[in-house]
């Protein structure tokens, strides 16, 4: 018998010199068309960079239905589904303590600094629900590409993950890594006694030399000439959040650094980026990134676009502007790394948490139907007649509703003797006959795979966690969602299943790599599989994602 000898069409890009650095940089909110769409005026060393030196995946997807920043983040770093990794929303409730849960608290290992969430300032209504100021990735139940980077290495790989929100960067760090993010509270940079007892000294430096009081009475202005800006013409729209001392019109004032919302300004601006980049740059120099024989990892994760897009939306002088600003800022990075380590020996991974939505005003101005979604100005009475006539009551069966999901009252429910399973079913039968709202899915009909098969139904079941998803998951129709944040109205939103909040680009670049547009459909599951590949490590213990092989061949 003659053996069958398999050919690779392409050589390893593993095996070309060792390498020194992983840095995968996930920016927050980037939608898969944003980097074409602005492209032309991107610079040489940023964006344009990596896709001259490298893979760019053009229809690249999340897979999972909630489309949140932690589930994003989650993704990326295990290469499988929240189902598997467990991080199923911004802020799920936990049924055995009777509170909120936000996805990275964790009251064993309180904060190293003065103090958590301010909750007069703070404007992410996540932030604010958490029952403790302790932070962790004690949650994800997965392990991360990061920790199978230290794994390999026998401890020796050093492991980082820095960015403004908590939840972006403890996510990526993994279990093994050490994480900082952005206090708005303290105006810092801090971390969490899980990573260490106390900062070293270079933290403190930096946190101490005035880098976040720069920005104190400057403005963010254009960076460019008016006449270059496609959305010109609709700065200061009346569909944008006029975010009381920001203002909706360039230029946006940052005001006393010791104003009310001075360190939210700087986060509503491409200035949190540059602050990111800077600590991410200081972090490289003083953690010696990249100056042994052993591979490390360094995860930034730039949160600017989301909080920009949420309050301008995406087709917005605003975000145009802020992604401008953000290709300088990564193109500053990697000529760091390339300084420091040597872009030769580094493998940069590109993607983002999830896409966005068009703020609804500017799709009605284009004569697009979109709205904002309130159950408060729906008509409930026929959904609520339907289920008095059922089980005797309709709104005292429902405890609370937290995007997506619906959470039932169990002890209502038990106290009258109803079966939870009926009332779920029922009332997401009811619920899905209210305008806006395309689709209610019962955990109890998820749990038996009793639904019918569908891409939406399959994008919700891969969010689908027994102990942390809610009763019933709610899919709004496409262009309609909830923008109300505790009281701040916002201009966009995410978190659906439609294309718009699924679109991400993938990158992988290093030169050496045979730069393509790969236009075949990819999903965001296979980032941490194809990088374990690429370093012929194992893949993370819930990896489903395939190697994706462009990523792997040379020229």
């Amino acid at each position: 018998m003659t053996a069958a000898i398999s050919v690779l069409p392409f050589q390893s890009a593993a095996a070309s010199e060792p390498l020194k650095l992983v840095l995968q940089v996930t920016v927050d909110q980037l939608r898969g068309d944003l980097i074409d769409r602005n492209l032309e005026h991107f610079g040489d060393n940023g964006f344009r960079y990596l896709l001259q030196n490298g893979v760019y995946y053009t229809d690249a997807h999340h897979r999972h239905a909630n489309t949140e920043t932690i589930v994003g983040h989650a993704t990326l770093a295990t290469g499988t589904d929240p189902a598997v990794h467990g991080m199923v929303a911004n802020l799920w409730f936990d049924r055995a303590s009777g509170k909120p849960f936000y996805n990275v608290q964790d009251p064993d290992y309180p904060l190293l600094a003065k103090s958590g969430v301010d909750q007069s300032t703070e404007i992410d209504p996540t932030q604010r629900a958490a029952t403790s100021d302790g932070r962790s990735p004690s949650s994800i139940l997965s392990s991360t590409l990061s920790d199978e980077i230290a794994v390999a290495n026998a401890g020796a790989s050093k492991v980082f993950g820095v960015s403004v929100k908590d939840r972006g960067a403890i996510s990526m760090a993994g279990h093994s890594g050490t994480a900082y993010w952005f206090s708005k509270s303290e105006g810092r940079f801090v971390t969490s006694s899980y990573y260490m007892d106390a900062y070293p000294d270079w933290v403190s430096n930096w946190n101490d030399a005035g880098h976040v009081g720069a920005y104190a009475y400057t403005d963010w202005k254009l960076s460019d000439s008016e006449d270059s800006y496609r959305f010109i013409e609709f700065d200061d729209a009346e569909w944008e959040t006029d975010f009381p001392g920001f203002g909706r019109t360039f230029p946006h004032p940052f005001g006393a650094s010791d104003s009310k919302y001075y360190t939210t300004f700087l986060t509503l601006s491409p200035a949190g980026d540059e602050l990111t980049a800077s600590f991410a740059k200081t972090l490289i120099d003083n953690e010696a990134i990249g100056e042994d024989g052993v591979t490390d990892y360094l995860s930034v994760s730039f949160s600017s676009t989301d909080y920009v897009g949420h309050i301008f939306g995406p087709s917005s002088l605003e975000a145009e502007d802020n992604l401008r600003r953000l290709d300088r800022t990564i193109g500053q990075l990697l000529d760091h790394v390339d300084e420091k380590v040597g872009l030769e020996n580094t493998l940069v991974v590109l993607s983002a948490d999830h896409g966005a939505a068009e703020v609804p005003g500017y799709l009605e101005h284009l004569g697009i139907p979109a709205g904002f979604f309130s159950f408060n100005d729906v008509d409930k009475e026929p959904a609520a007649e339907a289920l008095i006539a059922e089980f005797g009551a309709a709104q005292d069966l429902i405890a609370s509703f937290s995007q997506p999901y619906v959470y039932l009252n169990d002890k209502f429910i038990a106290e009258n003797g109803l079966k939870k399973a009926d009332v779920a079913k029922s009332l997401a039968r009811e619920l899905q006959k209210i305008p806006a709202i395309a689709h209610a899915f019962s955990s109890e009909d998820l749990a038996a795979s009793a639904i019918a098969r569908t891409p939406v139904s399959d994008a919700v079941l891969a969010n689908f966690h027994p102990s942390r998803s809610g009763d019933i998951y709610v899919v709004f129709e496409p262009h309609w969602f909830v923008g109300d944040f505790d009281g701040l109205h916002v201009a966009s939103h995410h978190g659906s299943p439609w294309s718009y909040d699924t679109h991400v680009p993938i990158i992988f670049s290093r030169p050496g790599m045979a730069a393509q547009r790969v236009s075949s459909r990819v999903e965001t599951v296979d980032v941490a599989p194809t990088v374990s590949a690429y370093l012929k490590i194992k893949a993370p213990s819930g990896a489903r994602g395939r190697v994706l092989k462009e990523a792997l061949a040379t020229q």
